[in-house]
């Protein structure tokens, strides 16, 4: 990936798609988590390609480039939103359709019950693997702000599957409590 990004910084075009479709399912799963709509997904993605192959030259160092393409990522993808949520207020009707498979419903749905700042941190940080200071500097937030986040993140998920009904029995094991959790296929 490092060979990638140095020829991208040197604007090839073929690394530079390559780094693209290297990174699409993760900024895909970013994207869908802010926006829920797969056209919007779509816009945010291509965008965010458009600014990355304009602005490559300013990638400080080269290993904070999936930070620096996941930032830049969030920051369309709230342009879009807020463009999104304007148009709502004005009254322009939102026509859109969220089609999901039935393996991330559940999922989904879970997450779904938290606001977009909540939602994003547990995105990043469990489905993509960044450390809360990667989070920070993706979010441009303290890190502390980013624990945070994932504590209160993590009872709200807590309470509502709680209340979903699907918890089965609690064991306890050195001082701790945990669910055993009844799953549906």
């Amino acid at each position: 990936m490092d060979l990638l990004i140095r020829k991208a910084r040197k604007h090839d075009k073929e690394a530079f798609q390559q780094l693209m479709e290297q990174q699409g399912k993760a900024l895909y799963t970013v994207a869908k988590a802010i926006l829920k709509n797969d056209e919007d997904v779509a816009d945010a993605m291509q965008e965010t390609a458009m600014t990355c192959w304009e602005k490559i030259d300013t990638l400080q160092k080269d290993k904070y480039f999936k930070t620096w393409l996941t930032r830049i990522l969030i920051n369309k993808c709230n342009v879009i939103y807020r463009q999104r949520m304007r148009s709502i207020e004005e009254g322009i009707p939102e026509t859109w359709f969220q089609e999901e498979g039935y393996a991330n419903v559940e999922w989904g749905d879970f997450l779904n019950c938290l606001d977009e700042k909540y939602r994003t941190v547990v995105m990043l940080y469990y489905v993509h693997g960044f450390k809360t200071k990667e989070i920070a500097q993706i979010l441009d937030v303290n890190e502390n702000t980013v624990r945070g986040r994932l504590v209160t993140a993590r009872k709200k998920l807590e309470v509502q599957y709680k209340n979903s009904g699907k918890i089965r029995k609690k064991e306890e094991f050195k001082g701790k409590t945990y669910c055993a959790a009844e799953r549906s296929l």
